[in-house]
């Protein structure tokens, strides 16, 4: 059974039982990944390590490499 057959039936279960509805699949997704890389950025700080994101530094170590040559 798909994601989104499980929510239908979830759904029509709860329109016969008169309970809340249950929030469709992948709702919170993206609030969930935000707290997962808020999560690691602050493992680093305390890690001492700095608290961006790791593609920034990257960014930043290729752009000066190149306005160093």
């Amino acid at each position: 059974m798909t994601a989104i057959e499980q929510y239908l039936l979830d759904t029509y279960r709860a329109s016969q039982h008169g309970t809340p509805m249950p929030p469709p699949p992948g709702h919170d997704d993206v609030a969930v990944l935000r707290a997962a890389r808020t999560y690691e950025q602050f493992r680093a700080v305390l890690d001492g390590a700095p608290g961006h994101h790791p593609w920034r530094s990257a960014l930043h170590r290729l752009l000066t490499r190149r306005d160093a040559a």
